[in-house]
C-alpha cells in the first residue's frame, strides 16, 4: 500500500461522482488505492446507484464483491445463466469481474457497496459486524483495513481523529510493526482487509472484542 498515513477519515460527502466504465450508470468513488507501479489501482470502494436495468462493467482480473445498501432489492443476471438476489437490509455476492451481468432493481433508490481489487496483486476478506462497545483490529504492516459505516456512529478510541456517521469510511494502516486499534459506539460496520497476496494466510484473522 502506498499511503503512508495511518489512519485516514473518507466522508461520505466527498465522495467523487462519475460514470461506470460502460457509461450506463453512477458510482460514488470513496476511495481508489493507487497501484504504485501503474496508473490503475490496486484496489477500489465505491457506491453504486442502480436507477434502471443495466449492464454492469467488466474488469477483467478483477474481483469484485456487491453489498445492497438501500432500497427493495437487486437482481444480477450473469449471462452464464446464474441469478442472484440481493435481499435488504445487507445482501452480498463475491465473484469476477470479468463475468457479464445485468443489474435489475427493485424499485427506485437502489445502491450498492461495491468492492473491486485486482486478482493475484492484493486479496479481500469481508466482515459485516454489529459494534456493541468496543471492538479492536490488528493490523499487520503492508495491509489496509477499510472500515465502513453502515449505520450508528463509530469513535477510533482515544483519539479525535474519527468520528463517523453512516456512509463514512476509516482506513486503517500500520507502518513498522503490527497496530492495534480500538473503535468504540453502536451500529454496523463493514470491514475489509486488503493484504497482498503472499502475506495472506490460510486463516484470516477476524477483528475481536477487547
Amino acid at each position: 500500500m502506498t499511503d503512508p498515513s495511518p489512519v485516514r477519515h473518507l466522508r461520505a460527502q466527498d465522495a467523487q461522482r462519475i460514470r461506470w466504465r460502460n457509461g450506463l450508470g453512477w458510482t460514488r468513488e470513496i476511495h481508489a488505492e493507487p497501484d504504485g507501479e501503474s496508473e490503475e489501482w490496486r484496489w477500489r470502494l465505491s457506491i453504486a446507484d442502480i436507477e434502471q436495468p443495466a449492464a454492469f462493467s467488466r474488469f477483467e482480473s478483477v474481483e469484485r464483491e456487491l453489498m445492497l445498501l438501500s432500497g427493495d432489492g437487486l437482481t444480477l443476471r450473469f449471462d452464464d445463466g446464474q441469478v442472484a438476489d440481493l435481499q435488504p437490509p445487507h445482501a452480498r455476492l463475491r465473484f469476477s469481474g470479468s463475468r457479464a451481468l445485468q443489474g435489475e432493481p427493485s424499485g427506485p433508490g437502489v445502491s450498492a457497496l461495491n468492492l473491486m481489487w485486482r486478482a493475484g496483486c492484493v486479496d479481500a476478506s469481508v466482515w459485516h459486524r454489529p459494534l456493541v462497545g468496543t471492538m479492536v483490529v490488528f493490523v499487520d504492516p503492508g495491509d489496509c483495513w477499510v472500515v465502513h459505516v453502515l449505520a450508528g456512529e463509530v469513535r477510533l478510541a482515544e483519539t479525535d481523529v474519527f468520528q463517523g456517521a453512516r456512509g463514512d469510511t476509516l482506513l486503517l494502516r500500520a507502518t513498522d510493526s503490527r497496530r492495534r486499534f480500538g473503535l468504540d459506539g453502536g451500529g454496523e460496520l463493514l470491514l475489509v482487509r486488503f493484504a497482498a497476496v503472499d502475506t495472506v494466510g490460510p486463516e484470516e484473522e477476524m477483528p475481536a472484542a477487547p
